[in-house]
């Protein structure tokens, strides 16, 4: 395993390690304008939200890793504290991209990215049309994380107002993940598209409990078929199938002749979330 100490590395080599290990990142298309109301537009990816009560969203603009100076981003929320965060899609990637290219100050990145400015209502920033979902904020505080090239600028911003085109809306009104076809950032030049197959899904143990790794016998853990992913899915049950369920599940339960086939068929029901049915296959067959 290769171990480094990230002081005895230069800047660059350190943040090549670390946008390739720490990914995809979600994309912070940031619109903002100066004390003049020249408006400015870049993307960010040292970005997330970190609260819903207050709805707050942190992104960073660092200082230039090759020439020290701070973003126009950065500056102009220092004169002017409000920004709007716009969502990027698949269809924006590229103009976006575009967007990140080291204009002077005061250049337009709506001109220059081929965006439409659309007005927001409680700050000065335009949205952009072609986002479907666009944060208007409030800067709360901007921590400046150091003075060197490379260094963060946290700009912690309150969501105020949220504009969500219809075109990604559920007939419930919440945003459909197959719709709205957003794209992450990795490392070096790479991104990625949370799109088909792409997405999985993995439902979270708020209220329940399951019986834990744990629980699993030893020649089920100790697989070589399963995985992981498999062990903790048998995992996540809340119980244990029942003597009596088991007895009634061996009346239609398939039959095989070794321990292996037996594995890869409860791998089968398991990545059709048939846990219960795998679990019972397992406790007739390990």
């Amino acid at each position: 395993m290769l171990s480094i100490i990230p002081k005895d590395l230069a800047i660059p080599a350190l943040q090549k390690y670390l946008q390739n290990a720490i990914a995809p990142r979600p994309i912070c298309f940031a619109s903002t304008v100066n004390k003049n109301g020249e408006p400015n537009l870049a993307p960010f990816s040292f970005f997330n939200i970190f609260s819903s009560n207050p709805p707050i969203a942190i992104f960073s603009p660092a200082y230039s890793g090759r020439t020290g100076a701070p973003k126009d981003t950065l500056l102009n929320v220092l004169e002017v504290p409000e920004v709007v965060i716009n969502v990027v899609t698949y269809n924006m990637v590229q103009q976006t991209s575009l967007a990140s290219s080291p204009f002077a100050r005061g250049i337009n990145e709506f001109l220059k990215a081929g965006f439409t400015p659309l007005p927001s209502d409680l700050v000065r920033p335009a949205r952009v049309k072609e986002s479907p979902v666009q944060l208007e904020c409030k800067v709360i505080e901007v921590k400046e994380l150091g003075k060197a090239g490379g260094a963060g600028n946290l700009v912690i911003c309150e969501i105020i107002k949220i504009h969500i085109h219809e075109s990604v809306l559920t007939i419930e009104n919440q945003i459909d993940t197959h719709k709205i076809d957003l794209v992450a950032r990795m490392g070096d030049n790479w991104y990625c598209r949370a799109k088909g197959d792409a997405l999985f899904e993995v439902k979270k143990p708020i209220t329940s409990i399951g019986v834990g790794y744990d629980a699993i016998p030893d020649p089920i853990k100790n697989s070589k078929l399963l995985s992981g992913n498999d062990l903790g899915l048998l995992g996540s049950i809340e119980q244990l199938p029942t003597g009596e369920e088991i007895t009634e599940f061996k009346k239609t339960a398939p039959s095989f002749q070794t321990h292996e086939e037996a594995h890869k068929y409860a791998k089968t029901l398991l990545e059709t979330n048939q846990v219960k049915e795998a679990w019972m296959f397992l406790l007739l067959n390990y």
